[in-house]
């Protein structure tokens, strides 16, 4: 034996704790990642619902309250105010109480990924009266002109949404044209640069009206056609 001591390495861990500490900081992740989601999910639900009702108002000009609505082919069902997530259209009314419209979302794919939009639908000129974009991510300045472009919004101030003589599907199904080809009420001017994406509003509102629009006729009798408006709206 030398006179030198062998200087003594430090003890490698065993691949069982490597793989005990790994798992355990995993396990902690995962719960603080749910927990995380599970605390903001309430907040994130409530941002929902009022960006979706600010967008109610925005398809419906004249209204200032709505009521929540669920349609399906059984019929059309009343909400009460709270049941905000489980409607599909909400109908709007003016501050003298008076119905102004339906609210209905209407969704097709874009170039991206799905373009989801809101519309408004007036009974008595059978038309569109609205749009707003709810969801998108479209290429920026490009497919986000729908949302920004004065001429293409313009195309939803009046949009044709009249229904068969049969009262069974629209009369002229909703679609996209070229910019500046638009010859019928029941066409939307495109943009250029955003073909993609304004052709995905017109077949999710085509698709959405032509769906949801025979069934609000047919149930049209179940609407609340005015309502009692608290002094706060007054």
């Amino acid at each position: 034996m030398s006179g030198q001591e062998t200087s003594k390495q430090p003890a490698r861990p065993r691949s069982s704790s490597l793989i005990i500490a790994l798992t355990a900081i995993s396990m902690t992740s995962g719960l603080l990642v749910v927990l995380a989601f599970q605390l903001t999910l309430p907040r994130i639900n409530l941002n929902k619902q009022r960006a979706l009702e600010r967008a109610v108002f925005t398809v419906l000009p004249e209204s200032t309250v709505r009521k929540n609505y669920y349609l399906d082919t059984d019929g059309l069902t009343l909400l009460p105010d709270d049941s905000f997530a489980q409607a599909n259209v909400y109908a709007g009314y003016n501050d003298q109480g008076t119905f102004t419209g339906m609210a209905i979302e209407g969704s097709a794919r874009g170039y991206q990924d799905i373009v989801k939009v809101l519309y408004g639908y007036s009974f008595e000129n059978q038309s569109i009266v609205g749009m707003t974009v709810l969801q998108s991510s479209e290429t920026p300045g490009l497919g986000d002109k729908v949302e920004t472009d004065p001429e293409f919004l313009a195309n939803f101030i009046q949009l044709d949404a009249r229904l068969n003589d049969a009262s069974s599907a629209l009369a002229n199904p909703i679609v996209t044209v070229k910019r500046g080809k638009k010859i019928h009420p029941w066409q939307i001017d495109g943009i250029s640069g955003a073909t993609v994406t304004s052709k995905a509003i017109g077949a999710a509102l085509r698709d959405s009206a032509g769906q949801m629009l025979p069934l609000l006729v047919k149930y049209e009798s179940s609407l609340e056609r005015t309502i009692p408006i608290s002094k706060g709206h007054e």
